[in-house]
C-alpha cells in the first residue's frame, strides 16, 4: 500500500516537472536600465583604412546581384562572402548582412533539401546594422555603402579577408564599417570608425542592431528571442514580455537573438560597465530587434573615433561556442536541470565524436552507463522488491482477516514489513533517482544541435524529433505532426508494461488498476517526444527489466 503511494507521488511529481517546464522556464527577471556614465574611455583600434571616400549612387548590377532602389534613381548591390562554413551577402545599403546561409546545415532532414538560412525572407532590411540613439542622422536608415571591393564574391579559403563600406551623411560624419571574415569561424570581426569632417563637434551613441523574425512555431521547452550574458548571468526574455521588460543594462558580454538551434550575437570586444540593450518587438512585421548602445565620446571636428565588435552568425553547438569565447557557451541552457544536461551532453558527444559517430547508439551507451552506475542502489531496490512480493500472501491474509478495520490492518501490515527486515519504499529509488536524470536528458535532447536531423537506425532519420514509420495525409489525435506510427514509443511501452508485471501488486484495488494503466499513460506521453529521449527510456527499461528478473532469480 506504502509503496503504491510512493508511486503515485512519484507520478505526480513527473506531472509538476513538467508543468513547471511549460510554465516557469526560461523566465528571468531583467534589470531597470541604469543611466549610462557621461564619457567613456574609448580603445584603441588596430590601424584601420584611412581614406575618405564619399558615398556615391553606384551603376545597377548584374542580374545575380540582389538590387533595390534606396530612393529612386540610386541603385544598390550586395557582395557575396564565401567560407568553408557558409555563404553570406552584403548589401550596400546599410552594409547590412540580408542572407547567411550555413553549409554544414539542412532546413529540413531531407538530403535534398536547402541549406539552412539564418536570415528570414520576410526581414528586408538585413541584420547588423548601424544607428545613432538621438537620431542626429536622420538618413542613416536610408544609407547606401560604398565598398572598397570591385568584385561580386570573396572568396575566404586559407586566410582572413576583409570589405569596408564608406558613407558620409551630409553633417559631416563618415563612417567607416570593416567586416573581416574567417575561413574556420562563424565569427565575423566587425570594426567601425567614425571621423568628423565637419566643422563642428559630434555627440552621439552609436548602435548596433540584430534583426530578424519571430520563428513562427513555438517551442515549449527550448527558449526563443532576445537573450544577453549581463553581469556574468544569462537573461532570457519571452517576445510575449517585451513590453514590460524590453531593457537590460550592466556588465554586457553578448548580446542576441535565439531560436531553437541557431542564434545570432553582438559582441563588444571591450565590455563595459555600464552597458545598454534594448529589444522591441513589431508584431506587424513580426520581426525581433535587440539594439547594443555603445556610449560614445564628443567627437570634435577632424577627430576619429574607432568602435570593435565580434558578430556570430551560427549553431548553438557547445564546442563552437566555446571556442568563440566571450562566455558564448552560457547561450546554451538547460534550465533547472543544466548541471546535469551538460555533462551529459559532454560524454555523448565524447562518445561520438571518438567511439561510434552514431548519436542513437551514443544515447544507448551512456544509458548503460548510468545503469551500471545505480546498479547498486537498483539491485538494493529489485531485492527488496521481490521480498514484498513473497509477502504477498501473507498480506492478502492481513487485508481480509481486517478488512473493516483499516487502522489495525496498517498495523499488521506494518508488523509483517518489520518482522521480515523490508522496506516498501525502497522498491520505487530508482523511479525517484531517474527523474532529474530523466529531465535533464528530456532538455538536452531536446535542444542539442548534436541531435538536429542526427540518424539512427532504420526509419529513425531524425533523433530530435518524434519516431514516426511511415507517413500518414490525416491527422492522429493527440499526434503532433508527421502522422505515423510511432513504434518505438509501442515498443517502449510494452517494456513498461512488462516491468510493471513483474513488480508486486499494490495491496489497494484502486492503486493496482492505476498501476496497470501507467504503460498506457506514459506511451500516450512519449508520442510526441523526441526519438532520442524514447531511445533512452526504453534501453533503461530493458536494462532494469534484466536487473530486476537476475535479482528476483537470485533472490528466490
Amino acid at each position: 500500500m506504502e509503496q503504491g503511494r510512493l508511486f503515485l507521488a512519484i507520478v505526480l511529481s513527473f506531472l509538476v516537472f513538467v508543468v513547471w517546464e511549460f510554465l516557469f522556464v526560461g523566465k528571468q527577471d531583467v534589470k531597470s536600465p541604469v543611466p549610462p556614465e557621461k564619457t567613456i574611455e574609448s580603445t584603441v583600434a588596430e590601424e584601420m583604412n584611412k581614406n575618405v571616400v564619399v558615398a556615391v549612387p553606384v551603376e545597377k548590377s548584374t542580374e545575380d546581384s540582389q538590387e533595390r532602389a534606396a530612393t529612386p534613381g540610386i541603385f544598390f548591390k550586395s557582395l557575396t562572402i564565401n567560407t568553408p562554413l557558409y555563404s553570406a551577402k552584403i548589401s550596400e545599403k546599410g552594409a547590412a548582412i540580408v542572407s547567411f546561409v550555413l553549409k554544414d546545415y539542412r532546413e529540413t532532414v531531407d538530403k535534398s533539401s536547402a541549406n539552412k538560412e539564418l536570415i528570414y525572407a520576410g526581414n528586408e532590411e538585413g541584420t547588423a546594422l548601424l544607428g545613432f540613439t538621438n537620431k542626429a542622422l536622420p538618413k542613416i536608415s536610408e544609407a547606401v555603402y560604398t565598398t572598397d571591393f570591385s568584385g561580386e564574391t570573396l572568396e575566404v579559403r586559407d586566410a582572413s579577408q576583409s570589405i569596408s563600406f564608406f558613407w558620409q551623411s551630409a553633417e559631416g560624419l563618415l563612417i567607416e564599417k570593416r567586416l573581416s571574415f574567417y575561413p574556420d569561424t562563424y565569427k565575423i570581426k566587425m570594426d567601425v570608425l567614425l571621423t568628423n569632417t565637419s566643422s563642428r563637434p559630434f555627440e552621439e551613441d552609436l548602435t548596433v542592431s540584430l534583426v530578424n523574425f519571430e520563428p513562427e512555431t513555438k517551442q515549449r521547452f527550448a527558449f526563443e528571442g532576445p537573450f544577453a550574458f549581463v553581469d556574468n548571468k544569462l537573461n532570457e526574455i519571452k517576445v510575449k514580455d517585451l513590453d514590460e521588460k524590453d531593457t537590460i543594462s550592466g556588465n554586457i558580454e553578448w548580446a542576441g537573438l535565439s531560436d531553437q538551434y541557431f542564434m545570432s550575437a553582438i559582441i563588444p570586444e571591450i565590455s563595459f560597465s555600464a552597458s545598454t540593450v534594448r529589444m522591441d518587438y513589431n508584431p506587424d512585421e513580426n520581426l525581433i530587434e535587440i539594439k547594443y548602445f555603445q556610449q560614445g565620446k564628443t567627437l570634435l571636428p577632424g577627430a576619429q573615433q574607432p568602435f570593435e565588435y565580434g558578430l556570430y552568425l551560427g549553431p548553438k553547438r557547445m564546442s563552437v561556442l566555446k571556442g568563440i569565447g566571450s562566455n558564448l557557451d552560457k547561450a546554451i541552457n538547460f534550465g533547472f536541470f543544466d548541471i546535469i544536461a551538460k555533462p551529459c551532453l559532454w560524454l555523448m558527444n565524447t562518445v561520438h565524436d571518438h567511439l561510434i559517430p552514431n548519436y542513437g547508439i551514443a544515447i544507448i551507451l551512456l544509458t548503460i552507463l548510468f545503469k551500471i552506475i545505480f546498479w547498486p542502489l537498483g539491485s538494493k531496490s529489485y531485492k527488496s522488491m521481490a521480498e514484498m512480493k513473497r509477502l504477498q500472501p501473507l498480506m492478502a491474509e492481513i487485508r481480509l482477516k481486517y478488512k473493516d478495520d483499516k487502522k489495525k490492518m496498517n498495523e499488521e501490515t506494518m508488523g509483517l514489513y518489520k518482522t521480515y527486515k523490508v522496506n516498501p519504499m525502497s522498491g520505487c529509488l530508482p523511479m525517484v533517482v531517474q527523474i532529474p536524470v530523466f529531465f535533464a536528458f528530456y532538455r538536452m535532447l531536446y535542444g542539442s544541435i548534436e541531435l538536429r536531423h542526427a540518424p539512427f537506425l532504420w526509419w529513425i532519420n531524425d533523433l530530435a524529433a518524434p519516431d514516426r514509420l511511415f507517413s500518414f495525409n490525416f491527422a492522429i489525435p493527440m499526434m503532433t505532426p508527421p502522422y505515423g506510427i510511432p513504434v518505438l514509443t509501442i515498443i517502449m511501452g510494452a517494456t513498461m508494461f512488462l516491468q510493471q508485471k513483474l513488480s508486486p501488486p499494490p495491496g489497494d484495488p484502486t492503486q493496482a488498476k492505476f498501476m496497470m494503466m501507467m504503460p498506457l499513460i506514459f506511451t500516450f506521453i512519449f508520442i510526441n517526444f523526441p526519438a532520442g529521449l524514447v531511445l533512452y527510456w526504453l534501453v533503461n527499461n530493458v536494462l532494469s527489466i534484466s536487473q530486476q528478473y537476475y535479482i528476483t532469480q537470485k533472490t528466490v
